[in-house]
């Protein structure tokens, strides 16, 4: 089984969410730079990882298509993927000022 949850935030820049998120959980985010994903942030956590991702991911014909097209208005989006689910980890991201809770999925 794994837990996936995503988080959306219009308030913050995905670098400022890495820092929050990072000095909140004591977590080091590493930034990786993909063709498919643009720029995104991730860091991993004891039985999982959490990534920071832009929804609006730049094409080259300079439109943007949107990671998350369900949740247009998060211009920055959290992701968790634990492998059961984790209610520390999403109280304590429920806390952070800005970030919504968008979406769970088992699988």
């Amino acid at each position: 089984m794994t837990d996936h949850h995503t988080y959306g935030t219009s308030t913050h820049t995905a670098d400022e969410l890495a820092r929050l998120v990072g000095d909140r959980l004591g977590l080091v985010f590493t930034e990786r730079d993909s063709d498919y994903r643009g720029v995104y942030h991730l860091a991993g956590i004891p039985n999982g990882r959490i990534e920071i991702q832009p929804n609006p991911i730049p094409r080259d014909d300079h439109e943007d298509d949107l990671y998350a097209p369900e949740h247009p208005a998060a211009q920055v989006l959290l992701l968790t993927t634990t492998p059961t689910p984790d209610t520390a980890l999403q109280a304590r991201l429920d806390s952070i000022e800005g970030l919504t809770h968008l979406n769970h999925e088992t699988m």
